[in-house]
């Protein structure tokens, strides 16, 4: 057990990290799936897009509060600067979503719903990597 503890304290930003990006990312495919199997269409590429922005901003309100308290532990006294910049970081890798989805979705036509669920959960891993190396480097960095 006390091997288990060392090993969580040497790579607790990350093993947090990793619980809450997983946490966020059930945030955004809830959300996402909730709206494309319910009351959007995948197939059509507005609505696509739609769900896409919906569970994103969803999904990047809960990422903030939860990296800021329990990942990387801010105590930046700026929170408006500090979200701005973690929304800003975010942006990017919504635009990354959508061009990712957008492209294997809407112009390669792979639109069933199984292609739709494989290419989610695959874009969400790379928007995971991305967001870690933003937030550390950008957004939570210690001065």
């Amino acid at each position: 057990m006390k091997k288990i503890i060392n090993l969580y304290k040497k790579y607790e930003k990350i093993i947090n990290y990793l619980i809450v990006g997983v946490l966020t990312t059930v945030v955004s495919l809830v959300v996402k799936w909730g709206l494309l199997f319910t009351i959007l269409d995948a197939k059509n590429a507005f609505q696509l897009q739609v769900a896409v922005i919906i569970s994103w901003i969803l999904a990047v309100i809960f990422a903030y509060v939860t990296n800021r308290v329990f990942v990387f532990k801010s105590k930046s006294k700026n929170i408006l600067k500090e979200s701005a910049s973690f929304f800003g970081a975010r942006l990017l890798t919504l635009v990354l979503e959508m061009l990712i989805m957008w492209f294997f979705i809407t112009l390669l036509r792979l639109n069933s719903d199984i292609w739709v669920l494989i290419w989610t959960v695959l874009v969400q891993a790379l928007v995971i990597i991305f967001n870690y190396i933003l937030s550390n480097l950008f957004v939570f960095r210690k001065k």
